[in-house]
């Protein structure tokens, strides 16, 4: 299918007609930015999107949702899928392009091409998902492979993700500059998420134990605390004590990811990262202690 144009911005199904349109935009004298995304927008996609044009003269939004990065029992099947209105948001956000291909132009019949990234990727989301990121950092290569030079923006949301694909595009000398975007939060502090449309109205109250708990371990680093289990440990606890299932709270290196032990004593920059199930439904957070602010809690209305 060629790239037709739909509202105010293209729309690319080929691999082809994709590196076609961030070619000609680049030999057009723009800067190219790029943000992949697996579709079903909200407003911390926006926030990225809105990054991008900032930074760049020309944005590309990719919507594809990758089934290497799933697990065999996780949500592929009934991840949503809304691409009318993810693109009424990308051309509201001043996006030129569109890439939305399907399986097959991703994963040509036959492919056996896999990108993995070690170390990074041992503990937090790796430990719990193994093969996620190595579906993460195949497709993300094969897209800015495609894309060719550009600015990549990505949420820290995903904080873990975001330190793998740097990690990849230095080591596979790819011309992409990789940048990361604060976490966009609702009112109330709970991060957004394309999955949080799954919670149910108690799941969605008990989810924002995350972000109050992530709160007051920003509050007690700022007063001095560097015990890593007196930051660590409750945290856990009150995930837990809010009838949350606890993947894990972890305590981690904000470079190499290395996890910190409960006994040691943390300096002055350190992550703490989030994951607990509500429901049946995944949630991550996280904050780097010295760095972030705590989320911005407000009382609902």
């Amino acid at each position: 299918m060629n790239p037709g144009r739909t509202m105010g911005l293209e729309l690319c199904r080929t691999v082809a007609d994709f590196r076609l349109a961030c070619d000609r935009a680049r030999a057009h004298g723009a800067k190219l930015g790029l943000v992949p995304t697996m579709g079903a927008l909200h407003a911390g996609h926006v926030a990225l999107l809105e990054d991008a044009r900032r930074r760049t003269d020309c944005v590309a939004a990719t919507i594809f949702v990758n089934p290497t990065q799933f697990g065999p029992n996780e949500d592929f099947s009934k991840y949503p899928r809304t691409l009318d209105a993810d693109l009424e948001k990308c051309e509201a956000a001043g996006v030129s392009l569109v890439f939305a291909p399907d399986t097959q132009e991703m994963y040509p019949q036959g492919e056996k091409t896999r990108v993995r990234v070690d170390e990074l990727t041992a503990h937090l989301c790796g430990r719990s998902r193994p093969g996620h990121f190595e579906g993460v950092t195949t497709v993300v290569t094969k897209l800015f492979a495609v894309a060719g030079p550009c600015v990549a923006v990505f949420g820290r949301k995903d904080y873990q993700q975001l330190c793998v694909i740097r990690r990849m595009a230095r080591d596979l000398l790819l011309p992409v500059e990789v940048v990361g975007h604060p976490i966009v939060r609702e009112s109330d502090g709970l991060a957004l998420s394309s999955r949080n449309t799954y919670l149910s109205a108690p799941d969605r109250v008990r989810a924002l134990t995350l972000s109050r708990s992530l709160s007051r371990a920003v509050a007690a680093f700022a007063r001095g605390e560097r015990g890593a289990g007196a930051l660590r440990l409750p945290v856990a606890e009150a995930i837990e004590s809010a009838g949350l299932r606890l993947d894990y709270a972890t305590l981690a290196d904000a470079d190499v990811l290395a996890p910190i032990a409960d006994e040691s004593r943390v300096g002055d920059r350190v992550l703490l990262a989030v994951a607990a199930f509500a429901g049946s439904t995944r949630l991550i957070d996280n904050v780097v202690l010295g760095e972030d602010a705590a989320p911005v809690i407000e009382a609902r209305s």
